[in-house]
């Protein structure tokens, strides 16, 4: 039984070594199958060069626990009836103490936990015996000489990574766990390795000159062992599992210790395993030990505790199990049940990293007892429920957008300071993760432009010209006391081509009639009457207006800041609107989608429509020109429209020529011109009244 969204592992297991650990022994097809029984899955096998047969077993991100041999026997010694039999070591006393060979100094117990190390003295670097050699020839392991044997051995035994240092090589006698210093350079054991330049986020051994190894990952080259080794230092140590993740990934450095470390380590683990490694060495080996062991490192955390309710678990998993059976398969799992009233308390093993919750237990109960007995219902029971209105409204305003010529978006909702900085309101504030692998892009962003112009960049380093792009996406920003979440709708407009490279006002004029126009379809779509612009300031625009749907602000367009747009990549003009979907803004309309529509009966008499242009102050807004038309109170006057605005040479500085569209129409008969003139002369002159001038 896989935990859901743990990938796949896989461990590569000796028959013959599995049984080592099993009384009575199994063969390789009962392995397979009770391991897969167990939720390990059998991925195939074969046999070693040596004869020994060998298979791949998968497990989960979330079982570190079981990438070694012992961990995997103990899983199929508990379905498959055999006593597990553990390796036992004895370790002789001690003469002289470590700490007269060797001192420890862990500066950063944050990022490793807990730092142990034993000495051996007088060893004697030779090959491994063969059945040693056996055991790793049957895994796809190299034989190296004893003592490295020894470790590789102990890693797949226990599952815990340990390294042998030639303590002769280390300056000073001494080993310090700190960052590494920049500029620090590093070679890694191995052959064909080349030297590295270590980065200040990595955690290295070091002595007291130099690293001898990259923390969780690498050993050194320079403090590695070799046939003249005599005195060695015995490390077992744990990482933190994201330090030693983006060291690897850093510098392309992988390894088995950093494939176990990344997935967890407990530091209450290692002296079994640190023991082990100390005996494996001392009977192949020989050598006198240290008196005692050096341990740096934080508090290690006291053994957890969960509790597990029977009457629960036969509720959840559906089955008829009784009280004896659940403590059997506990037990069997080394949880060492105890009856707390109606509950079995557990002591968790620290490393089963993965059990913290009862429905860990539970899930346990379900994987040992057998998830074939789990009841499986034939049918799927399912309720067909109506799309909600709000899916249904932004559904319909992308089919929109895609008509009229914008292309969808997904990007990431994390993005840089600096590219967030322009488009955070004066009173907010940016609001950042606390993690390190979004380091680089830490902001949630405060607006969806961001993200549309970093696409619409890429698009134009390709090429690719006239965009139209748009996202719906959620937006962050954080005040004093708490922070918001809005959902919102990004749009983004170039100019059209005609306008790139040419006068920058007539070129950002262009791209916002185009996104005018687009905003006012959207209105219609979702019910508005009434679009009015606000002439405003809006973070990272200039010029910048509110949009308010029938009186109600609903969000901001305007051109992005020329200073702005050439930070982001963007020499030309571009127009970009920001519309809040929730949970202010349009979420009322969306959620009411759709609305009401009240049908009218269609002119049955033809329009008269007459341009006219009055050149007026840059300040004067639409909304004005708008208003003093209809004060005007023409007869047969029934709409005023926007036509274009011009600004040029033939314009005087501060001026702009506006065109407008006055239509009129008679119910109940067709207009003559004549007849609208003197409607004409009067909006005429209501517009002379704001200071414009009509051209002749």
């Amino acid at each position: 039984m896989r935990s859901s969204g743990y990938p796949a592992l896989i461990m590569k297991t000796s028959v013959t070594w599995l049984n080592d650990y099993l009384d009575p022994p199994l063969s390789a097809r009962q392995q397979a199958d009770l391991l897969t029984d167990a939720g390990f899955p059998f991925d195939g096998g074969d046999v070693a060069e040596n004869g020994e047969p060998w298979q791949e077993i998968e497990t989960t991100s979330n079982r570190g626990d079981c990438l070694c041999h012992l961990g995997l026997a103990r899983e199929a010694a508990l379905l498959g009836g055999s006593t597990l039999v553990p390796p036992k070591t004895d370790l002789p006393t001690g003469q002289e103490s470590v700490g007269t060979r060797v001192t420890v100094t862990n500066r950063m117990p944050d990022r490793c936990p807990r730092y142990t190390a034993r000495v051996v003295e007088g060893v004697q670097v030779k090959e491994s015996p063969e059945w040693l050699r056996r055991r790793l020839e049957a895994i796809g392991l190299v034989p190296r000489n004893n003592l490295v044997d020894a470790t590789n051995f102990v890693l797949f035994e226990y599952g815990q990574p340990t390294h042998v240092f030639d303590l002769d090589r280390l300056e000073g006698s001494e080993i310090v766990i700190r960052p590494a210093e920049p500029g620090e350079t590093f070679l890694p054991i191995g052959e064909g390795a080349i030297s590295i330049e270590l980065d200040a986020d990595d955690l290295v051994i070091a002595d007291a000159a130099r690293p001898v190894a990259l923390a969780g990952v690498k050993g050194g080259a320079e403090s590695s062992v070799n046939s003249g080794t005599t005195r060695i230092l015995i490390e077992a140590a744990t990482f933190d599992p994201v330090a030693v993740r983006n060291t690897s990934r850093r510098h392309q450095i992988d390894s088995d210790s950093s494939y176990r470390f990344e997935r967890g380590v407990h530091p209450a683990d290692i002296d079994e395993a640190a023991d082990r490694l100390t005996g494996l060495i001392l009977e192949i080996a020989g050598g006198r030990l240290c008196e005692g062991m050096i341990s740096e490192g934080g508090k290690v955390e006291a053994t957890r505790k969960v509790s597990i309710r029977p009457s629960r678990c036969r509720r959840v998993l559906g089955i008829d199990i009784d009280d004896q059976e659940i403590e059997r398969l506990l037990t069997g799992l080394e949880l060492s049940p105890n009856r707390v009233d109606d509950a079995l308390e557990c002591v968790i093993p620290p490393r089963r990293l993965d059990l913290e919750r009862e429905v860990d237990l539970i899930e346990e109960i379900a994987r040992t007892h057998g998830l074939e007995r789990l009841p499986v219902e034939e049918t799927i029971r399912i309720r067909a429920v109506p799309p909600r209105p709000v899916d249904q409204a932004l559904t319909g305003i992308r089919t929109l957008l895609v008509g009229l010529g914008f292309h969808e978006t997904v990007t990431h909702t994390l993005i840089g300071r600096t590219t967030a900085s322009p488009f955070v309101a004066d009173d907010r504030q940016t609001l950042d993760v606390d993690d390190e692998r979004a380091s680089a892009e830490p902001t949630l962003r405060p607006s969806v432009v961001p993200s549309l112009l970093r696409v619409a960049r890429h698009n134009h380093d390709l090429g690719n010209a006239d965009l139209r792009l748009f996202e719906t996406a959620s937006i962050f920003d954080r005040g004093e006391d708490s922070h918001r979440e809005r959902r919102s709708l990004g749009l983004y407009v170039d100019p059209p081509t005609v306008h790139r490279g040419s006068d920058r006002v007539a070129a950002g004029q262009a791209a916002i009639d185009v996104l005018r126009t687009t905003i006012d379809r959207i209105a219609t779509f979702v019910g508005v009457e009434s679009v009015t612009t606000t002439p405003t300031s809006a973070a990272g625009l200039a010029p910048a207006a509110h949009i308010d749907f029938d009186g109600v602000e609903v969000g901001y367009m305007g051109v992005v800041d020329a200073s702005t747009g050439k930070a982001q990549g963007h020499e030309d003009p571009v127009a970009v609107a920001s519309l809040e979907l929730a949970p202010d803004g349009l979420a009322h309309r969306l959620d009411a989608w759709p609305g009401d529509v009240m049908a009218r009966p269609l002119p049955a008499f033809p329009s008269i429509d007459r341009d006219l242009t009055v050149v007026i102050d840059e300040e004067v807004p639409w909304a004005s020109l708008e208003a003093a038309v209809s004060d005007a109170k023409a007869t047969q006057h029934v709409a005023t429209s926007f036509v274009t605005v011009f600004r040029g040479e033939r314009i005087a500085p501060g001026k702009k020529a506006v065109t407008l569209r006055v239509t009129f129409r008679a119910e109940d008969r067709t207009l003559r011109h004549e007849e609208v003139d003197p409607g004409m002369d009067a909006i005429a002159q209501a517009l002379q009244s704001l200071g414009g001038e009509i051209p002749s």
